[in-house]
């Protein structure tokens, strides 16, 4: 096995089991856990193809995932804010609680 296919395997394992806690999970923050897997596969195939690519030396795959990085920060951020939010309002964290919500 080529050490780019090991990198490729590992990474859709771990996308794998972010999506299935995504979908699977009735706590917020354990699906907000599963997006975080899911953003950290797709940065880890980045690096995975930026290393074994025909020009290592450019930086492009590390920019990408220094940006994605930034980006899944912000959304852990704000994700989190919503949840407290609607923790205070239901006094749950359970996913299927939002349904409720209308307007």
């Amino acid at each position: 096995m080529t050490p780019l296919a090991a990198y490729l395997l590992v990474s859709a394992l771990l996308f794998a089991i972010g999506f299935a806690g995504a979908l699977t999970r009735r706590n917020s923050i354990l699906v907000l856990v599963g997006v975080e897997l899911m953003l950290n596969a797709a940065n880890l195939n980045f690096l995975a193809f930026w290393r074994y690519g025909p020009n290592p030396e450019a930086l492009t795959g590390v920019m990408f995932v220094l940006f994605a990085i930034a980006v899944a920060a912000a959304e852990a951020a704000v994700g989190l804010a919503l949840i407290i939010a609607i923790y205070r309002h239901y006094c749950s964290s359970n996913v299927e609680d939002v349904a409720t919500m209308k307007g």
